[in-house]
């Protein structure tokens, strides 16, 4: 991005039968990594496409710049990802805040965006009573992790337990969004008031307000969440979105965790690959990202 600031992309070139599809370009969620899109990646390269999934600035093995956190500026980021990885009518995921990014993405650079799915995120209005309070509760979590009290070890069977439907490598996925420092401890690798710096962006960005500058076919994946309050605050805003979106399908994940990518990979990737068939296979020009070179690489 800069002559301090590299981001790392993890590639998987299309593999399956036939024509090559078109590319996705997977996005993650806050105080997320890639390498949680890493088993719905494999499906969706096995189905013929080839697969980018971004470690966003100060997550997963990307480097962490002081500043430069907010929506435009990490939006701006994935503009130089795509032109770097000669990407355009993209097949564009995001997860949570990651579904913020490709609905503001898809709006400001529509060439290069074909279709757009959004996982559990793109349609939360973090402006109001109910966010506002989880967001609250929140930032004393996050503060309270940077002290760096648990160990891998520890970490690795909490998410065992309490993310039982996670495979192996979703939880060694979860674990990359800390840096392990001496004994082992664990510390999330962005600060708190970083953290904090995403989630006034988001404050200050209402989702709806992109809407109506998206013209491609759309794909919504929500989870209900366990809160009632939340569940029904969640179920208002993706029937606004589904009224105000032109083409746009929705596919409810009921009793499935918020990083549904890692609880349900082949339900989710199946909901991808329709997305793929909705937006058709018109022909475009392999760019050098489809050679396959190899599975990683920093852009």
């Amino acid at each position: 991005m800069s002559k301090t600031v590299s981001l790392n992309v993890r590639h998987r070139p299309a593999d399956g039968p036939g024509d090559m599809g078109r590319p996705f370009l997977l996005l993650h969620g806050m105080l997320s990594n890639a390498r949680m899109w890493d088993e719905v990646a494999d499906r969706l390269a096995a189905a013929g496409h080839p697969v980018h999934a971004v470690d966003q600035r100060g997550h997963g093995a990307s480097d962490t710049p002081e500043d430069g956190y907010e929506n435009a500026s990490v939006v701006s980021d994935l503009t130089e990802v795509a032109a770097a990885l000669n990407l355009s009518d993209a097949l564009v995921v995001g997860h949570s805040w990651g579904g913020h990014l490709a609905l503001r993405l898809a709006a400001e650079h529509p060439g290069l965006v074909a279709g757009l799915a959004l996982v559990d995120g793109g349609w939360y209005e973090f402006d109001g009573p109910v966010m506002r309070a989880f967001w609250e509760r929140t930032a004393g979590v996050v503060r309270r992790a940077q002290q760096g009290t648990t160990t891998a070890a520890e970490m690795r069977a909490y998410l065992e337990t309490t993310h039982p439907a996670w495979s192996p490598a979703a939880v060694e996925a979860r674990l990359a969004d800390y840096h392990v420092g001496p004994g082992g401890l664990l510390t999330p690798r962005l600060t708190a008031a970083q953290v904090m710096s995403i989630v006034g962006s988001l404050q200050r960005e209402r989702p709806a307000d992109w809407y109506p500058r998206i013209t491609v076919p759309v794909r919504l994946l929500p989870v209900i969440p366990a809160m009632p309050q939340l569940a029904d605050q969640v179920r208002a805003w993706v029937t606004a979105a589904e009224a105000a979106l032109d083409r746009v399908s929705v596919h409810w994940y009921p009793g499935t965790e918020h990083d549904l990518h890692a609880d349900a990979p082949d339900e989710v990737a199946a909901d991808l690959l329709e997305l793929a068939r909705d937006v058709g296979t018109s022909p475009r020009t392999p760019g050098p990202a489809d050679a396959g070179a190899g599975r990683q690489g920093r852009s």
